[in-house]
C-alpha cells in the first residue's frame, strides 16, 4: 500500500455498557481481539490518544514537530527507548498490543495494517501519545450537544486540509482535520466548550466554507467514515492526530507504526482532567 486511505474497520455498537467500561478493561477487550473496531464510544469517561512510534534517531526531531504544531499534536506523553509501556497513561497498558489497528510504515510508504505489534518492537523505538477529538466528545455529548457519528455508530470524517504544518527536521505536511455537522447554536455551544481543551486540539481550526481550507467536498473524508450533513447544519472542523501520519509519509522514515485512523489507545486519564476551566 502507498497510501493514507483509511481501511475498514468492523463497527461495534457502542452499547451503553461499553460505553461505561473503564480504560484497563476497554483495553483487556482490545488486547484479546474482543474490539476490533473504531474506539469512538468506547469507555466514553477516558481520554484517548493518537498513536505514533519511531526509532529514536526520529524522535527529537518528531518531538519538536509537535511542539511547533499544538493544535493537531498535542503531546499527553513520550516513552524511553525500547520501552512499551508508558505509566503516566494507564497500568498494565502495552503500546504492542492495546491498539485496535495499527499501520505499519517504511521510507514513507504504508506497507501493512496489523492488530499487534509484538513481532516488529525494537530497543530503539520510541512512543508518541497524541490527544484525540474523541475526548472532548464526552463533554459535548454531556452538554446536550448531539453527535451524528456517535448516534450512528460511525467513525468521525476526517479530510487532508491545504493548512500547512510547521515543519520540524524532516516532518512537514499538511494539517489533518476532523468534521462534525452542528446547526448554529450548537456550532457555537461546541466552540465553547472544546475550547476548554487544549490537550486534545482545542476549539476549532475553521467553520463553515470547507473549500477555504482545501476540502471540495464534505461527503467524500479522506478517512473515516462519511455523514450527513443537512440545509440548516454547519460544517466544524477541528485539528486531528492523524496530521503526523501526513507527515511521516513526508518524512519518510526508515520505519514507523502508527493508529489506523479511529482506532486509538484508551488511557486511564479522565476527560475532565484536560478541562482547564
Amino acid at each position: 500500500m502507498s497510501s493514507l486511505a483509511c481501511s475498514p474497520l468492523r463497527v461495534n455498537p457502542p452499547a451503553p455498557a461499553v460505553q461505561a467500561l473503564g480504560a484497563a478493561d476497554a483495553r483487556m477487550l482490545i488486547r484479546s481481539g474482543e474490539w476490533a473496531g473504531h474506539t469512538s464510544g468506547l469507555a466514553t469517561r477516558h481520554v484517548q490518544g493518537n498513536v505514533v512510534v519511531l526509532p529514536a534517531a526520529y524522535a527529537h526531531d518528531f518531538l519538536l514537530y509537535c511542539q511547533r504544531n499544538p493544535r493537531p499534536c498535542p503531546l499527553l506523553a513520550v516513552s524511553e527507548a525500547g520501552s512499551p509501556v508508558l505509566p503516566g497513561l494507564g497500568d498494565n497498558l502495552d503500546i504492542r498490543t492495546d491498539v485496535p489497528l495499527y499501520r505499519v510504515w517504511r521510507h514513507g510508504q504504508l506497507v501493512e495494517e496489523v492488530r499487534d505489534v509484538r513481532s516488529l518492537w525494537r530497543e530503539d523505538l520510541v512512543t508518541f501519545v497524541l490527544g484525540c477529538s474523541f475526548s472532548f466528545e464526552h463533554a459535548l455529548l454531556d452538554a446536550g450537544v448531539p453527535l451524528r457519528h456517535v448516534a450512528q455508530s460511525r467513525n468521525v470524517a476526517m479530510f487532508r486540509t491545504s493548512i500547512a504544518t510547521e515543519p520540524a527536521g524532516p516532518f512537514a505536511g499538511p494539517m489533518v482535520v476532523t468534521m462534525r455537522p452542528f446547526k448554529p447554536a450548537d456550532a457555537i455551544r461546541a466552540v465553547q466548550i472544546t475550547s476548554r481543551f487544549p490537550g486534545v486540539h482545542g476549539a476549532p481550526v475553521h467553520i463553515g466554507k470547507p473549500e477555504l481550507i482545501g476540502i471540495h467536498d464534505v461527503t467524500r473524508p479522506d478517512y473515516g467514515d462519511p455523514v450527513e450533513m443537512l440545509d440548516d447544519e454547519l460544517p466544524v472542523f477541528w485539528a486531528c492526530g492523524v496530521t503526523p501520519q501526513a507527515a511521516v509519509m513526508e518524512a519518510r522514515p526508515s520505519f514507523c507504526i502508527t493508529h489506523a485512523p479511529g482506532s486509538m489507545l484508551i488511557t486511564d486519564l479522565l476527560n475532565y482532567q484536560l478541562a482547564t476551566l
